[in-house]
């Protein structure tokens, strides 16, 4: 289905929001302040004019990364060329989700829908939906602001919902809102209430519902985006429409051609056309498509690494993912099996779904009870009775709703969780992680859950995963105490997600020696994904010029796997040979993505890392006419214009950025350093003030509050403000240099000194602090 959340299209190699300082300098009293180039990980876009596109270096655009088009469809033999040798495999299929992924419309499919004609409300708006001279309309809001009627000309998804595509100029299919459940024969919304309007990304007429980006690549088989970012248009193609036999078992040409002239030979024995898959090439195929991911090639194909294709989205410091590893926003199964101990014990997606009806194989307890009865040496024996303290007519007598619980995406598509998770009411009660015993028990507190799981389970329950989520959890909250655990968790984690996961969480920790240390061990660790993932950590102190940290990087632009070489080729772009293969692929995947506004933003910062700021701010200036509702991207072209000595316009977009975001304490930060540029002093101290209101752990904002604070002449606020950075930050030694500069000059010079000592005990080569001292004797 088309994603109806921004989040899916976060770029896995943008960069991430840091709390320490980039390139980008203002000067504020005296006294640097750093502006962080850094961009939160949740952006939302719209569609507006278009900016110029980055260009690539002609020897790279000259050896294209992908097999020509026509070469690779020609491999490819079409679903109806299976039908007459597996006739039941192929009837299961036909009428399966995965056949019928993307069609066109039918009368026979769609009749019931569309007549008689429906109107139906959604938020403010009404929606009509009729079938008129032989064709399929839905009359709603559109483009203009204008309430108009659009063709259906495809038809995306099956059960529990229908889509429909609308096309548009530039080879445009957009995804309407208007969505059909054929169950209970109704239409909705599938934003439900939300309300959304033309001009913003989510809309359907927006960027965030464009079928040739959202939704093509997993209805159909082996398509091609095809954008060009000049035209800022599409000519997107495919093998096969819908997800065909070809899409999970491969390009089979040569199998057909081979078994027609050879009817009789014997299938595995003879014939070299076929190869199977092993265990991790077919789970992921399946999560080509059932993942949250960031493209890298566009063009997967069966048999392939999905490493070497998508940059997967994981538990990391935003709630994209509970800290337990349970799904939130819409975050799909893929990631969800790898975070698993049934991953761990190499559960494949087919040994509980049938592979082309794709329902399970067994119903409910008795699919799990196939390796949980103790016939399988790696599982252990459930007895379901014993272990549910429910009978078996209730449902939480059931493996899945204890340990798949569903979450409803679209209004109607109810979708269980493959984390395999154990329900956990204390952590409900810690941190808000829900558990399956509260979402079935609504009407009982969280006290109530805990109870009884503690009755019935007691010790057993202080286990690992417990302490895990724990520990994630401390760490999205800034908690210090977190620290040597997660460092911990990178290093002896025997899961490869959760050391990955390890990683993406140690951003406030990550310029302490000890940290530093831990993550460069593991760029030589044997999962890829941490391999990536350690990269991108790392991507602060590789701009920073960390000594020893680009070296470190360095060699992986050779890895034997293509996304950890793009992230690598992206921690080192200021440098990067865009002629070189891992460079190549890195401009390969910014261009695939540069129809959204998230690829703008990479290609912008990409330009700024090499000296180009004008080009950049072309880049950022896209995305955020793209989506002018985005507070982030208008952050992030704000330090840019700010960077360029344009004062009033970057002050401009901050404060729009503010209204857009007022409770983020980074953008009241940014305001606060784009104030402080055009002198306005008073403003500054009150936009910093507030920032320290949301997050009294801004270590940065503080720092800065005190500069203001000293400026306007209210001495012992500045000093008490600089404490609290410290205090905060202890490994930054610009804080207590400042109190002893502000010291000094009010006369209290032993404080001074010791405040001076103080930062030169955090940084011995810190000259000006040793100056300072020196003059204080």
């Amino acid at each position: 289905m088309a994603a109806k959340h921004r989040q899916k299209l976060t770029p896995a190699l943008a960069p991430k929001l840091s709390r320490r300082p980039s390139k980008g300098w203002l000067v504020f009293g005296g006294i640097v302040i750093a502006a962080v180039l850094g961009v939160l990980l949740k952006l939302g876009f719209s569609p507006s004019r278009l900016g110029r596109s980055l260009a690539l270096p002609s020897s790279a655009a000259a050896a294209p990364l992908l097999e020509p088009e026509k070469k690779v469809f020609a491999e490819y033999a079409g679903s109806e060329s299976c039908r007459d040798c597996h006739r039941k495999a192929y009837d299961d299929w036909a009428k399966s989700n995965h056949g019928l992924a993307e069609r066109p419309p039918s009368l026979a499919m769609d009749k019931v829908a569309f007549d008689p004609p429906r109107t139906f409300r959604h938020g403010t708006q009404s929606t009509e939906t009729y079938l008129q001279g032989g064709q399929f309309e839905i009359k709603t809001l559109g483009y203009s602001n204008v309430i108009a009627p659009y063709t259906v000309d495809r038809v995306i998804g099956n059960q529990p919902l229908r889509q429909f595509l609308t096309p548009r100029p530039g080879g445009r299919w957009q995804t309407m809102e208007a969505s059909y459940d054929p169950i209970t024969n109704q239409w909705f919304n599938s934003y439900g209430n939300e309300d959304r309007m033309p001009g913003e990304w989510g809309h359907w007429t927006g960027r965030g519902m464009n079928w040739n980006t959202m939704c093509a690549g997993c209805h159909n088989t082996r398509l091609r985006k095809n954008y060009d970012p000049v035209t800022d248009t599409f000519h997107t193609t495919m093998a096969e429409m819908s997800v065909g036999c070809e899409a999970c078992h491969g390009p089979m040409k040569d199998h057909v051609e081979w078994r027609r002239k050879f009817p009789d030979a014997r299938r595995f024995a003879q014939d070299p056309t076929l190869h199977p898959l092993s265990t991790a090439q077919m789970r992921g195929t399946c999560g080509s498509c059932h993942a949250r991911r960031y493209e890298v090639t566009g063009d997967f194909k069966p048999g392939d690494s999905f490493f070497d294709h998508y940059s997967l989205t994981i538990v990391d410091l935003t709630d994209t993912y509970h800290a337990d590893g349970q799904v939130r926003d819409e975050d799909y199964a893929f990631a969800s099996l790898l975070s698993s101990r049934m991953r761990m014990a190499d559960v494949r997606c087919l040994d509980c779904h049938d592979p082309h009806t794709m329902k399970r194989l067994v119903a409910g307890n008795n699919l799990c009870l196939r390796c949980h009865s103790g016939s399988n040496t790696n599982a252990p024996l459930i007895d379901p009775v014993k272990h549910s303290f429910h009978s078996p007519t209730n449902s939480g007598f059931t493996c899945t709703g204890c340990h798949m619980p569903t979450t409803t995406y679209m209004q109607v598509h109810h979708r269980r969780d493959h984390g395999f998770t154990i329900p956990d009411p204390l952590l409900t009660k810690q941190f808000g992680i829900p558990n399956a015993c509260s979402r079935c028990h609504a009407d009982k507190s969280t006290e109530w859950s805990l109870e009884y799981v503690e009755k019935w389970y007691g010790a057993r329950m202080q286990r690992h995963t417990r302490e895990r989520a724990q520990w994630i959890a401390k760490a999205r909250l800034g908690d210090d105490a977190a620290r040597d655990p997660v460092v911990g968790l990178l290093e002896t984690e025997t899961n490869g997600f959760w050391r990955a996961v390890a990683a993406n969480c140690l951003d406030r920790w990550i310029a302490e020696p000890k940290v530093t240390a831990a993550l460069l061990a593991r760029l030589k660790d044997d999962h890829p994904m941490v391999r990536e993932k350690v990269i991108r950590a790392l991507d602060p102190l590789v701009q920073a010029q960390r000594a020893g940290v680009a070296a470190a990087v360095q060699p992986l632009l050779d890895d034997p796997v293509r996304s950890v070489r793009v992230a690598a080729a992206w921690a080192l772009r200021a440098s990067v040979d865009t002629n070189s293969l891992a460079g190549r692929e890195l401009t390969h995947a910014m261009a695939i993505n540069s129809d959204q506004p998230t690829g703008r933003l990479q290609e912008g910062v990409f330009c700024l890392a090499r000296n180009q700021l004008p080009e950049a701010i072309v880049q950022l200036r896209t995305a955020v006419g793209w989506d002018p509702n985005s507070a982030a991207l208008r952050h992030e072209l704000s330090v840019m214009l700010s960077m360029a000595d344009r004062a009033q316009e970057a002050l401009e977009q901050m404060k729009l950025a503010v209204q857009l975001e007022p409770k983020q304490a980074e953008f009241r930060y940014k305001l606060g350093l784009a104030l402080a540029e055009t002198g306005d002093l008073t403003s500054t101290a009150a936009a910093l003030q507030e920032a320290v209101k949301l997050d009294a752990k801004h270590a940065r904002a503080w720092y800065n509050l005190g500069l203001a604070q000293n400026s306007l002449g209210k001495v012992e606020a500045a000093l008490n403000s600089l404490a609290q950075a410290e205090a905060v930050d202890p490994s930054d030694p610009r804080a207590p240099y400042a109190r002893a500069t502000i010291l000094a000059q009010a006369g209290r010079t032993a404080e001074a000194r010791t405040a001076a000592s103080r930062a030169l005990t955090i940084e011995p080569r810190f000259t000006a602090a040793a100056q300072l001292l020196e003059s204080l004797r």
